[in-house]
């Protein structure tokens, strides 16, 4: 039997294939206000809440006025939304959907949380069929909740939902420094990383996640 009663992961680049149309949108809505940030740089603030990553880029590199914060946030969400829904390679990472059903059959939990809004998770939900209670138990945008990562709100408000008042049983998958930093905060008993997304393995040994997995293949045996 399973320490463990909920499992909580991160959408694009630890579930859902992103081969970087979300660092796109962000330079493509920054763009039309001529404003240049390197790929790199974006990589770095992939996993955020949205409208924070458009915070801290433009306090690097240009201006954090809050009125350009709100028009860059809104063309991002446009932009992630048009893409979502015409996007027809759009698809989940190898072994996810098998991992959902391998875990629930355990009794355990499944849950989504995003640095997305409920506006695009909903699109990308739809797109995958991954409405609640079908593939999954529970999804959380970072819209619902006070603050996004690394703050623990999803990740206490899904507990919440669940009854489970003991963080020891609840593990955090993701593929960010944020989803490690969101762990760490809530208390979780068990935080891994996956190399799938926007860091590779060398950067995200940095933060010190208690395993690193280059599929989610290797999930099961962590969790069983």
């Amino acid at each position: 039997m399973s320490n463990y009663s909920l499992v909580v992961f991160d959408m694009a680049g630890t579930t859902v294939r992103d081969k970087g149309n979300v660092a796109e949108a962000f330079i493509t809505a920054l763009a039309q206000h001529n404003i240049t940030v390197p790929a790199d740089e974006v990589n770095k603030v992939m996993g955020w809440r949205k409208k924070e990553a458009i915070r801290m880029l433009l306090q690097k590199f240009h201006m954090a006025d809050d009125a350009l914060i709100e028009t860059l946030h809104e063309q991002f969400t446009q932009n992630m939304i048009a893409f979502y829904k015409n996007d027809k390679d759009l698809q989940p990472l190898p072994f996810a959907e098998d991992i959902f059903t391998t875990l629930r059959n355990q009794n355990i939990k499944i849950a989504l949380n995003t640095g997305f809004t409920k506006a695009i998770t909903n699109v990308l939900l739809e797109k995958l069929n991954w409405q609640n209670g079908k593939v999954v138990d529970d999804v959380i945008a970072s819209d619902e909740v006070e603050e996004g990562r690394p703050h623990p709100f999803m990740i206490q408000e899904l507990m919440k939902r669940h009854g489970i008042t003991d963080a020891a049983k609840v593990v955090k998958v993701g593929d960010t420094e944020v989803d490690v930093m969101e762990g760490r905060n809530a208390g979780c008993g068990l935080v891994v990383a996956v190399t799938t997304g926007a860091y590779t393995r060398e950067a995200l040994k940095e933060y010190q996640p208690d395993k690193i997995i280059d599929s989610l293949h290797e999930l099961p045996s962590l969790i069983l």
